[in-house]
């Protein structure tokens, strides 16, 4: 898979890494003809390449399981960006071979260093010898490698290492399974898997560039089992949620915006649900800066989420009910608004006001400020954590439904939503230590929640929908369609009305109350 984003380039790989276990395993490519499809091997190409890897002076990216290189020799010459892996595939961005990074690159790992300098690191040379393993109709299953490597650390007085690694990547649309049947061969050819996630991974250990950037440990950390270990076990999560998926979120990869903001609502309800946890002195100006970002960032995804609703609506129509130029107006309305609300996710991502929350959020988790009940009893601390949630979200629903019809009631709704979530992810926080009643809560809460957004969502369309129509009759076209959609979507916000009660019925048990009090 490849796209473009800023004049770079995309690609995923999927391999796995292998090391010698027998003096004589690492001289030649083994030959796994035979193994699983593979029907025939290619003769071995030799390859050298050179490799100067960038990272901050402690080693920020290497320790975000992330990689910054500029290579030449091979067909890929360039700059590579790593990012962190999901199993066996890992996404690599390249740009063209230049003398400093590239901006588009700096500006991905901008979460990860924090705007703190990069500069070479580790240099790394390797003699490859490749071959193309192909299944019994020449075509290619996956490339296998092994490569002779040499690495010298670039600061002063750093060393050098030496090793054999053996390398298999697959095809684009192989599928994984094929690297389990390869592994076993390798394993009788005298190959085992690497202890090295990459080639710098190992580089940096054995040259000593890991151990003179190394960072002093945390200090203050919770007992294991306490309510501060299960806070801070979450919130590590989300941090480091937040910090992987801002590269997606940059170049608008799909949910890569929605995502991020989904990920600030999280940590800003584990902070407020855990209040007795963590100093709020500390935590209640994080959670202030959290609803600044969520707030950037729901411009866009809110313009994304009507694009999407009004397009499926136009789309169900049949021909004869769409009057007028209704598909062009709908792209020009999303073509107006969209473009701004672009243009300010990336003026937030590049601020640094967002630089300042990175680093406060890793300040938190490196020297969380505990209070005394952050090494409570679990049970107790956590379940009054979700109760207080939980009985706002009661007080919200209960006015809510008091409301009559109309747009006071339609603002109640939306606010008891707010609370919907919130009890939610503070559930989600206690479910490890409080088990099954706190799952019920949470997924009754997400029903609570899910019906509350699908008529917040229609009640915002009604609003676009009127828009449009106004605008279409001002400049004489039929505004039919616009009015039809209009219909459509408050018979949903209605219907949505309706169903309400009984959902919520369901998520006021009193006996899911009672559990999470014991």
């Amino acid at each position: 898979m490849t796209q473009s984003r800023h004049e770079t380039q995309s690609t995923y790989e999927t391999e796995r890494k292998y090391e010698p276990t027998s003096p004589g395993a690492g001289g030649r490519l083994p030959d796994l003809t035979g193994a699983g499809p593979v029907a025939s091997v290619t003769e071995a190409e030799i390859q050298e390449l050179d490799a100067v890897y960038h990272d901050t002076a402690d080693l920020r990216l290497a320790g975000a399981a992330a990689t910054l290189r500029r290579r030449t020799g091979g067909a890929d010459a360039g700059w590579h960006l790593k990012l962190p892996p999901a199993g066996d595939t890992r996404e690599e961005v390249r740009a063209p071979l230049s003398e400093q990074v590239p901006e588009a690159l700096r500006e991905l790992v901008l979460s990860r260093t924090r705007g703190a300098a990069l500069h070479p690191v580790v240099r790394i040379r390797t003699v490859r010898s490749v071959c193309l393993l192909r299944d019994a109709e020449g075509g290619v299953l996956a490339e296998l490698s092994l490569d002779e490597v040499r690495a010298k650390a670039l600061a002063p007085g750093g060393g050098s290492a030496a090793w054999t690694e053996l390398e298999v990547e697959l095809a684009d649309g192989v599928a994984p399974g094929l690297l389990d049947k390869l592994e076993k061969r390798l394993g009788k050819k005298g190959f085992a898997p690497s202890d090295s996630p990459s080639k710098l991974d190992r580089a940096l250990r054995e040259t000593g560039v890991r151990a003179r950037a190394a960072r002093p440990g945390a200090a203050g950390q919770p007992e294991p089992g306490t309510p501060g270990a299960h806070v801070l076990a979450y919130l590590r999560e989300q941090v480091g949620l937040l910090v992987a998926v801002d590269a997606a979120a940059r170049r608008d990869l799909p949910d890569g915006v929605h995502t991020m903001r989904v990920t600030c609502r999280r940590l800003r309800g584990c902070l407020r649900a855990y209040r007795s946890v963590l100093d709020r002195r500390v935590t209640d100006p994080l959670r202030a800066e959290l609803k600044w970002l969520a707030g950037e960032l729901g411009v866009e995804r809110d313009q994304e989420v009507l694009r999407e609703r009004l397009g499926a609506g136009l789309a169900a129509l049949p021909d004869e009910l769409l009057l007028g130029p209704v598909a062009a107006r709908l792209q020009v309305w999303d073509a107006g608004r969209g473009g701004e609300a672009r243009a300010r996710t990336r003026r937030a991502l590049g601020s640094a006001r967002y630089l300042r929350l990175l680093e406060a959020l890793d300040a938190l988790m490196t020297e969380p400020p505990l209070r005394a009940k952050a090494s409570g009893k679990t049970g107790k601390v956590l379940g009054k954590g979700v109760l207080k949630e939980y009985d706002r979200l009661v007080e919200r629903m209960e006015h809510a439904l008091d409301q009559p019809p109309g747009q006071v009631r339609d603002v109640a709704l939306h606010q008891a939503r707010k609370e919907a979530k919130k009890v939610r992810y503070a559930a989600e926080v206690a479910r490890p230590a409080l088990g099954k009643p706190a799952g019920r809560l949470g997924k009754r809460a997400k029903a609570v929640q899910k019906v509350l957004g699908d008529h917040q969502d229609a009640v915002v369309a009604q609003e676009v929908l009127r828009e449009l129509g106004v605008a279409a009759h001002a400049a004489h076209e039929s505004a039919f369609t616009w009015g039809l959609l209009f219909g459509q979507e408050r018979s949903r916000a209605e219907q949505r009305r309706r169903e309400l009660p009984e959902t919520w019925h369901r998520a006021a048990d009193p006996a899911l109350r009672d559990a999470l009090n014991h």
